[in-house]
C-alpha cells in the first residue's frame, strides 16, 4: 500500500458541492484532495442539471420547427431527427464541462484521487480499489462530504431500477431508443422535464401524481397554469392517484393505481416503461467504515447549519447529502459557506426561505419565497395583509414578437411596507427572469424599488416591472 498524504482538507465529492468547495478552500490557502469515484461534476453536470437541458434544447428546437414554424411564414417540411445524435449530443455537451472542471481542479492546485472512499475514522479517509481493498489512505485535519443524493426506488414494488423498463432519471437521458410510451411517476421537476421532453418526439406520456397537481410545491397558480399546457399539448395527467404496485410484463410495465380518496378504485395502466421520479436519498452507502457513524436523518446526514458539522467533529456534510431543497446553487453555496467558515471567516448565512428553483419544461417555470397558498395557511388576507399582481405575458410585446405568450409573472408583497414576499413564473425563459426578483428578496427590495428599476425595451423582463406596477395599482400594459 502507498504511504499516507496528509492535507488541510479532504473532499469526498466532485460535483456542485464538492469541487466548488475545493477551489473555495485553496483560494483560502489550504491544501485540498478531491476524492470522486465516478466523473467530475457529479451527478448535476454528468446525469442531471446540464445534460436534461441539452435534451430539453433539443426538444424545444424540434417543436418549434414541427408546430411553431408556419406561425412565422417559415415552411418546414419533412422535419426528422436522430434520436443517437440526440442523447450523443448532450453526452458531448457534459463531457466538455466535466474536462473544464477537471482543468480547474489542476489550475488551483486541487490533489484529485479517482476511487471509492470510505472514511475509516476521523480525519481519515481510505482509497479503495475496485475490489474494495484499501490502496491509500488520506489524513486531513478536515473532511468534507459532498456525495450528493440517489433517487428513490418504488416502495415496496418488488422491481428495482434496471435500466431497461423502470428507469431512473440517469436511465432516461440515454435510452439507446426512444419508447412509444411512458409513464412518469411523480410530478416534480424532475418527471415533468422528462415528460416535456419524450412528448415532443411522440412518446405517450402520462404522469401519475399523489398529490392532487402538477409540480405541488409551486403556486396552485402556477401547478394550474402547466397542467392546462401539458393537457392541451397531449400528456395525460392522473393527480391524487397513489401507485400501489409496479410490475414487468412481457409489452414492458403494468402500474396498478388508485385514487388516493378510494385506494378499492384501482385501474392498471401499461407502457413500454416507467420512470420513477419520486424524490431522493442521502447519498452514502459504503462511505462510513463502522467506526464511523453520523448522525442519519430522514435518510441524509444531519448537520448543524452554523457551519454544516455533522455529529462528528471535523467531519462536515454539504449539498444533496444533507437533504431539501436539492438544488446545485443551494449546494455550491453551502459548500461556500462551510470552507470559509472552516477558514475563520464570518460569512452571511444561507437564507433558505429565499432560494430560487426552476423546472425547464415549457413551459418554463421559477420561484422564489413564498407562495399564496403559504400566506394563506399564515392566515392572512389576500388585500389586506399581502397584495397580489400578475401580469400575462399575452399582454407582453416581446413575448407577441417571439411567438410565446403562454404564462405570467406574479408578484407577492406586503401590504403595509411593500416588501416583496414571493415571485411565481411560468412560461418563455422565466429561468433566466428569476435572477431579478432573486437580488431584490436579497436586499429586501420594496414594490417601488422594483418600479424605479428602469427594465430595457422590448424585453421579457418588462413583465416584472408592470407585476410591480400593479402592486402598487399603477400597471400599465394590462
Amino acid at each position: 500500500m502507498a504511504e499516507n498524504a496528509s492535507f488541510d482538507l479532504i473532499v469526498i465529492g466532485g460535483g456542485p458541492a464538492g469541487y466548488v468547495g475545493a477551489i473555495r478552500a485553496t483560494q483560502l490557502g489550504m491544501s485540498v484532495a478531491c476524492v470522486e469515484r465516478d466523473k467530475l461534476g457529479g451527478t448535476c453536470l454528468n446525469w442531471g442539471c446540464i445534460p436534461t437541458k441539452a435534451l430539453l434544447s433539443a426538444a424545444e428546437f424540434y417543436h418549434r420547427l414541427t408546430h411553431e414554424a408556419g406561425e412565422f411564414g417559415i415552411t418546414a417540411q419533412n422535419v426528422s431527427y436522430q434520436w443517437d445524435k440526440i442523447i450523443g449530443r448532450s453526452r458531448t455537451v457534459a463531457g466538455n464541462l466535466n474536462r473544464g472542471i477537471a482543468a480547474l481542479l489542476k489550475k488551483n492546485k486541487i490533489t484529485h484521487f479517482e476511487a471509492p472512499a470510505r472514511i475509516v475514522a476521523p480525519g481519515q479517509v481510505a482509497l479503495l480499489d475496485a475490489a474494495g481493498k484499501v490502496q491509500k489512505t488520506l489524513i486531513g485535519k478536515r473532511i468534507l462530504i459532498a456525495t450528493g443524493a440517489k433517487a428513490r426506488e418504488f416502495p415496496g414494488a418488488g422491481a428495482p431500477f434496471d435500466g431497461q423498463q423502470i428507469l431512473n432519471a440517469r436511465d432516461a437521458m440515454t435510452l439507446p431508443a426512444q419508447p412509444k410510451s411512458l409513464l412518469v411517476v411523480g410530478a416534480g421537476a424532475i418527471g415533468m422535464e422528462f415528460a416535456y421532453f419524450y412528448h415532443a418526439f411522440g412518446t405517450k406520456v402520462t404522469i401519475i401524481e399523489m398529490l392532487d397537481r402538477l409540480l405541488p410545491i409551486e403556486d396552485d397558480e402556477v401547478s394550474k397554469a402547466v397542467e392546462r399546457s401539458f393537457r392541451k399539448s397531449g400528456i395525460a395527467f392522473l393527480p391524487a392517484t397513489k401507485t400501489l404496485k409496479l410490475e414487468k410484463n412481457t409489452g414492458g410495465v403494468a402500474l396498478t393505481v388508485a385514487p388516493v380518496a378510494d385506494e378499492k378504485q384501482t385501474q392498471v395502466l401499461e407502457a413500454e416503461k416507467v420512470l420513477v421520479a419520486i424524490g431522493v436519498r442521502g447519498n452514502f452507502e459504503d462511505l462510513f467504515d463502522a467506526a464511523v457513524a453520523p448522525t442519519i436523518e430522514r435518510d441524509h446526514l444531519k448537520v448543524d447549519k452554523t457551519n454544516y458539522q455533522t455529529s462528528i467533529p471535523g467531519l462536515f456534510a454539504v449539498g444533496d447529502v444533507i437533504g431539501p431543497p436539492w438544488l446545485a446553487h443551494v449546494a455550491s453555496e453551502e459548500a461556500i459557506f462551510c470552507v470559509e467558515t472552516m477558514a475563520g471567516h464570518h460569512p452571511q448565512p444561507l437564507d433558505y426561505s429565499s432560494i430560487p428553483g426552476c423546472t425547464y419544461c415549457q413551459p418554463q417555470v421559477a420561484s422564489i419565497g413564498l407562495t399564496e397558498r403559504a400566506l394563506q395557511q399564515q392566515n392572512l388576507k389576500p388585500g389586506v395583509d399581502y397584495k397580489v399582481s400578475k401580469f400575462p405575458f399575452q399582454a407582453s410585446g416581446k413575448a407577441q414578437a417571439s411567438g410565446h405568450t403562454e404564462g405570467f409573472v406574479k408578484l407577492l408583497s406586503d401590504s403595509k411596507y411593500g416588501e416583496i414576499l414571493g415571485c411565481h413564473m411560468v412560461g418563455d425563459n422565466v429561468t433566466e427572469l428569476i435572477a431579478e426578483v432573486s437580488l431584490a428578496k436579497h436586499m429586501e427590495a420594496t414594490a417601488d424599488e422594483l418600479i424605479a428599476a428602469i427594465h430595457a425595451h422590448p424585453t421579457l423582463s418588462e413583465a416584472t416591472h408592470e407585476a410591480a406596477l400593479g402592486l402598487a395599482g399603477r400597471m400599465i400594459h394590462f
